[in-house]
């Protein structure tokens, strides 16, 4: 069984900083990418970054510089270092890892239960 366990969230003032981490634990033999989707009251899921195992790196455009997506391979962990937070911002924010559980196995994604980011004076 695989477990994506999130932490970081909560609430900060705009223009503040929160950095995310997503920790994946059980039977993992590799990770593929790793990333952040996000989720607003009545709005879709979006994706924010994500990063592939070699570190390669993909932004949304609403990113804009202010965010930045970083793993460690050796504790199968992903993080998201966000600055200069927007109300916009507010939102659940889910990790995702795409994990292969043995050799002979498959990829399949495996997601983190969110984190509440509220971003407000």
């Amino acid at each position: 069984q695989v477990q994506l366990v999130e932490s970081g969230g909560g609430l900060v003032q705009p223009g503040g900083s929160l950095r995310l981490s997503c920790a994946t634990s059980g039977s993992v033999f590799t990770i593929n990418t790793m990333g952040w989707y996000r989720q607003a009251p009545g709005k879709e899921r979006e994706l924010v970054a994500w990063i592939s195992r070699g570190g390669a790196t993909n932004y949304a455009n609403f990113v804009e510089g202010r965010f930045t997506i970083s793993r460690d391979n050796a504790a199968n962990t992903v993080y998201l270092q966000m600055s200069s937070l927007r109300p916009e911002d507010t939102a659940d924010y889910y990790c995702y890892a795409v994990v292969v559980i043995s050799r002979d196995a498959i990829s399949k994604t495996y997601w983190g239960q969110g984190t509440q980011v509220i971003v407000s004076s």
